[in-house]
C-alpha cells in the first residue's frame, strides 16, 4: 500500500477544510449546482472522448495507485540470484517448487517457460509482449487521469461564466446576484481543487509506479534469460545490477 497517497490526500484535503473553517465555516462552500457543473461536465467530457470501458477503467488505475506492490531491486535479484544457484544444483526442474511459492505471477510464467525448456527467445518474445500491453493500459490511464484534470478547471471556467451571466441579468435583485456569484467563484475552486489535488498528482503517481513495475519486469526478464544459459549466480548478479545506477548497486548487492 502507498501510504504517501493515502496521506497527501487527506492532508490536502484537511489543509483546505481548515482553511475554509478558519475563514467562516464550510457552508458557503457547499453549492451542488456548481459541483455538478464541474462533476458532471468531466465525466461527460471522459465519456466522449474516450470508450465505457476506458472510463470504467479508471476506478482500477486510480486502486493501483494506492495499494501498489511493485518489487524492490534488490528484492528481484536476490531472488534471480537464488533461482540461478537452484538451477545450477539442482537443475531447472527443481524451480517448479519456487514457481508455487511466488504471488508475482509474471515471475511465475517466466520461470514455468524455464522449467518447460523455452528457449531465451521464446522467453524474450512472450514476456515482452506482456510488457507492451502493460505499457499500453497504463498509458491509457494515465491519459484519462490528465484528461480530467484538464478538464475539471475548464468546466469550472465554464460554470464561472454561466455565474456571471446569471449575475449580470438580475443586477436589481440582491439575491439573485449572490447566487450567481455563487456559482461563479465555487465552480472555479471545485474545478482546481479537483484537478491539482486528486487527478493530476494520480496521473504522476501512476505514470512513477508503471515505470518501476516496467524495469521490475524486465529485470525479470533478463534474469530469467541469464539462468536459461546456465549462467552462474555471479554472473546472474552482475546482470541484474546494470539495471541500477553504480551509486547504488551496493544497495542491491545480493547474497550468494
Amino acid at each position: 500500500m502507498d501510504f504517501a497517497t493515502i496521506a497527501g490526500l487527506i492532508c490536502g484535503f484537511a489543509v483546505i477544510i481548515v482553511a475554509i473553517g478558519m475563514g467562516g465555516g464550510a457552508k458557503g462552500f457547499i453549492h451542488v449546482p456548481s459541483f455538478s457543473i464541474v462533476v458532471g461536465g468531466m465525466v461527460c467530457s471522459v465519456l466522449i472522448h474516450f470508450s465505457m470501458s476506458q472510463f470504467l477503467g479508471i476506478f482500477a488505475v486510480i486502486k493501483k495507485t494506492i495499494l501498489v506492490k511493485v518489487l524492490l531491486p534488490a528484492e528481484i535479484v536476490q531472488q534471480m540470484v537464488n533461482f540461478a544457484a537452484i538451477s545450477r544444483r539442482d537443475g531447472a526442474m527443481a524451480l517448479e517448487e519456487q514457481i508455487r511459492k511466488t504471488d508475482n505471477s509474471f515471475m511465475a510464467k517466466g520461470l514455468q517457460m524455464l522449467v518447460d525448456g523455452q528457449d531465451e527467445e521464446a522467453i524474450r518474445d512472450v514476456m515482452g509482449l506482456e510488457i507492451q500491453y502493460l505499457q499500453e493500459r497504463h498509458k491509457t490511464g494515465k491519459k484519462v487521469l490528465e484528461f480530467m484534470g484538464a478538464s475539471a478547471p475548464a468546466f469550472g471556467m465554464i460554470g464561472t461564466l454561466i455565474g456571471l451571466v446569471q449575475m449580470l441579468k438580475n443586477l436589481s435583485s440582491p439575491d439573485d446576484i449572490g447566487a450567481g456569484m455563487a456559482v461563479a467563484l465555487l465552480t472555479t475552486f471545485y474545478g482546481a481543487f479537483l484537478a491539482n489535488l486528486v487527478f493530476i498528482p494520480l496521473a504522476g503517481k501512476l505514470g512513477i509506479y508503471s515505470n518501476a513495475e516496467i524495469l521490475a519486469m524486465e529485470m525479470t526478464i533478463e534474469g530469467i534469460c541469464t539462468i536459461s544459459r546456465g549462467e552462474n549466480p555471479t554472473v546472474v548478479r552482475e546482470k541484474m545490477q546494470s539495471f541500477v545506477s553504480p551509486n547504488r548497486r551496493e544497495e542491491v548487492k545480493a547474497n550468494i
